[in-house]
């Protein structure tokens, strides 16, 4: 059955006409290697063939599994038009649909020709066809004069990302129009482009300084409803924008520079990113409320452990537990900046460690194990596999999106009552992200530690006895060197390690507890942060006490006896003179939360009970 083309399409289409759903013959189709992958098709409406015809990178499996070849009919069903910069067009082809396959067409239809299109001259009918509407605006868009592009706009683009009408708004500027594009169009081959989009996230100011000088930048990141862009913002410009620029707020931007994006610092999913210059304009868009507020492609955390490392990515999950905030010194540059460990859970039911830094750790606040979604982390490889959140990362609580709401309904009906499997070795300094709550006896019967790693569990156990002998000892009192002084009788303290006398020394601790509950028993190492937070008091005050009042030294002891506690444990088979026995640590302990623990054994009695 013949097929009959769209004649006069393409001069349509050149003309700044916008043909419905034209049907277009393939007559080449190319890979473009510079840059990143697209394909440039060669088309005919049967009268006139075009040469600037760009598949949409969304479109690239359609040329690299052949559904594309030379001579099929295609209908094109999304298309955007650019205007480079030797005034021709660029069609970008978004949506298309192959209704007659090569094979099934017999060669090349009618004889067309290559279109002039200096020499094409728009028509009425041609003009008519085209819904683009324009404001009067200042001739330079920086300036407040500019009137904001309404929202209510007739051709708004459809919420479908990579979907979108071929006819979009613009600004009259003065000689020229800047037409607001879709942010999935842009490419480093336009000279005129306007984008409307929501600014999703800003970064801080952050200083550099190499061999070339130094400078300041801060990053953001745009969202319209065809995509995401980043968009960096440097030294000369960073004065000028930064105070101008708000999170959430929607805003005109025109005329930076687009480059090709370097994805190993950035989870934006767009080939290019863009840099503001002398010339780039932005100004405030009001009445935006159809834009989205932030795009997210969420990883499953049972997928991570497959994923290579240093990637950026967007996960979701419950906030199973968390630490509490520390300080640490960047050796770089000697900073001290705040950090904080999350263990987040999904339906997966695997558990991932998260650390949130600077200001991101400071204000967290995990209490009430909430929802918590992340665009931007990266992936490490730092103890099995954890995630960074970045300052250019963004966090968003309990977010309004129906991935939350999924995740919070399974965590209430059955996920709290999962212990989780983590794929982030926990060393310490938390409950971790996998709790992995036992009772001692499972913990005895399942040979916990005999493997080649070490096994961790989370137990409630009572102190039944302290052993406070050769508990404490004289240590280096330097802040890096814990090592054991030898008391050279002189009033100086000598540290082997350290190849030094001190006229001083601190007291160190090394605890050894047994800890019960109502099944089993277990002796357990704790070092000094657990061992103080058992007795309540600090190395240094009971190495003093114990030379000055045995007596109150003893009742502290005393009174630690019998107290109930959550305990991290960490237990691994151990060899010493040929002898090999089961080494358990107290990594971290807590006060009981008897309301949350109340909950986690109600749970279980109900889990248990329809089984």
């Amino acid at each position: 059955m013949a097929v009959r083309l769209s004649e006069g399409a393409i001069a349509s289409i050149v003309q700044g006409g916008t043909p419905s759903q034209p049907l277009l013959q393939v007559i080449s189709i190319r890979r473009i290697t510079n840059g990143p992958p697209r394909y440039r098709v060669l088309m005919s409406d049967g009268i006139h063939t075009l040469s600037s015809f760009l598949l949409a990178t969304q479109l690239n499996y359609m040329g690299d599994e052949g559904l594309i070849a030379v001579n099929c009919v295609c209908q094109i069903n999304r298309f955007i038009c650019n205007t480079m910069k030797d005034g021709r067009r660029a069609v970008v082809i978004v949506e298309l649909k192959v209704v007659r396959t090569a094979d099934q067409v017999n060669g090349k239809i009618g004889n067309p020709t290559p279109i002039n299109e200096g020499q094409t001259q728009p028509s009425a009918a041609v003009a008519n066809q085209s819904t683009t509407k324009s404001v009067q605006n200042d001739s330079t868009l920086g300036t407040a004069s500019v009137r904001s592009i309404p929202a209510n706009v007739e051709n708004k683009l459809p919420s479908k990302p990579g979907s979108f009408r071929s006819q979009p708004n613009s600004i009259a500027g003065s000689q020229s129009q800047a037409k607001v594009v879709p942010i999935a169009s842009l490419n480093p081959y336009q000279s005129k482009w306007t984008i409307r989009a929501r600014v999703t996230n800003k970064s801080q100011i952050r200083t550099w300084s190499n061999s070339r000088g130094e400078g300041k930048l801060f990053s953001m990141e745009l969202l319209d409803e065809s995509g995401e862009i980043r968009a960096t913002v440097f030294t000369d410009q960073v004065d000028r924008f930064f105070p101008l620029i708000e999170v959430n707020k929607v805003y005109l931007l025109s005329k930076g520079t687009l480059k090709t994006a370097n994805k190993q610092y950035t989870s934006v999913k767009n080939d290019y990113e863009m840099t503001f210059n002398n010339e780039t304009s932005v100004v405030p868009c009001d009445d935006a409320d159809d834009l989205p507020t932030v795009q997210f492609e969420f990883v499953p955390i049972n997928q991570l452990e497959n994923m290579n490392k240093d990637i950026m990515l967007d996960v979701i999950g419950i906030c199973k537990s968390f630490e509490d905030v520390s300080k640490i010194t960047v050796r770089s540059n000697n900073r001290e900046v705040s950090k904080r460990n999350v263990y987040l859970m999904d339906a997966s039911g695997k558990v991932v460690s998260a650390t949130l830094w600077g200001e991101y750790a400071e204000k967290f606040d995990g209490s009430e194990q909430p929802v918590m979604a992340v665009k931007g982390a990266r992936l490490s490889d730092f103890g099995g596999r954890s995630l960074s959140v970045l300052s250019s990362s963004t966090i968003l609580i309990n977010p309004d999106i129906p991935e939350a709401f999924k995740l919070r309904a399974w965590f209430d009906t059955e996920g709290r009552v999962m212990e989780g499997t983590s794929i982030s070795d926990v060393k310490g300094g938390s409950m971790g992200g996998n709790a992995n709550w036992k009772v001692m006896l499972e913990v005895k019967n399942e040979n916990l530690g005999h493997g080649d790693k070490p096994d961790y569990y989370t137990t409630v156990g009572t102190i039944v006895y302290l052993r406070k002998e050769n508990c404490m000892y004289q240590a280096c009192p330097t802040a890096d060197c814990n090592k054991k002084v030898v008391d050279q009788q002189n009033g100086l303290y000598r540290c082997e390690k350290c190849d030094r006398e001190f006229p001083n020394f601190k007291y160190r601790m090394i605890l050894s507890v047994n800890l019960a509950d109502f099944g089993e028993n277990q002796w357990v190492t704790c070092f000094q942060e657990t061992g103080e937070a058992i007795l309540g008091q600090n190395a240094n005050y009971l190495g003093e006490l114990k030379d000055k009042n045995e007596q109150a030294f003893e009742e502290i002891f005393q009174s630690a006896n019998f107290r109930s506690y959550i305990c991290r444990i960490r237990v691994k088979l151990e060899t010493y003179n040929d002898e090999s026995r089961i080494k358990a640590t107290m990594m971290d302990v807590k006060p009981v939360d008897h309301k949350e623990y109340s909950k986690r054994l109600i749970m279980n009695i109900r889990k248990h009970a329809a089984t």
